[in-house]
C-alpha cells in the first residue's frame, strides 16, 4: 500500500470512528472515549472502549451485567441503520451484514460490518478460500 493510500484509509477510518462515536452519544447520552476502526478487504471492524455509562457500571458491579448487555444490544439494534449509513458513506460500498457485541470488564464493544464483495476486476487483495471441514 502506498503512503497516499495509507493516508486515505487512515482518514476514512477516523471519519468512521468519529461518526459512530457521535451516533452512540446521540442514542445513549454518552459516547465511548476510545474508538479504533480497521478496514480490511470486505470488512470494517470498530473496537470501542469506555462505552458504559456510570449507571450501567453500577448495575454491572451489583451483578446485573446480563441486564446491561441486554440493554446495550437493544441500543445497538436501534442504532444499526445509522451506523451502517456512516460506514457505507465513507467506504462507498454496501454493508451486507452488521454484528455488534459488548463486554463489561474490560469495558469494550465491537461493531463488525461485512461489505458487499467488489467485482473480481476491482479486488486488490487475494481472497483466501477456507475449505469446509469434512
Amino acid at each position: 500500500m502506498s503512503d497516499t493510500e495509507h493516508l486515505g484509509r487512515g482518514r476514512t477510518s477516523s471519519a468512521i470512528s468519529n461518526g459512530v462515536v457521535q451516533i452512540m452519544h446521540e442514542y445513549t447520552g454518552r459516547g465511548p472515549t476510545k474508538a479504533r476502526t480497521t478496514i480490511s478487504g470486505d470488512s470494517v471492524l470498530i473496537v470501542l472502549g469506555d462505552t458504559l455509562s456510570k449507571g450501567e457500571k453500577t448495575l454491572a458491579a451489583k451483578g446485573e451485567g446480563a441486564a446491561v448487555l441486554s440493554m446495550r444490544h437493544s441500543y445497538q439494534q436501534a442504532m444499526s441503520q445509522d451506523m451502517i449509513a456512516i460506514v457505507e458513506k465513507h467506504v462507498d460500498r454496501k454493508v451486507i451484514a452488521f454484528m455488534s457485541t459488548n463486554h463489561i470488564d474490560p469495558d469494550l464493544a465491537a461493531e463488525v460490518f461485512v461489505l458487499e464483495p467488489l467485482p473480481a476486476s476491482e479486488q486488490t487483495e487475494e481472497i483466501e478460500e477456507i475449505p469446509a471441514p469434512e
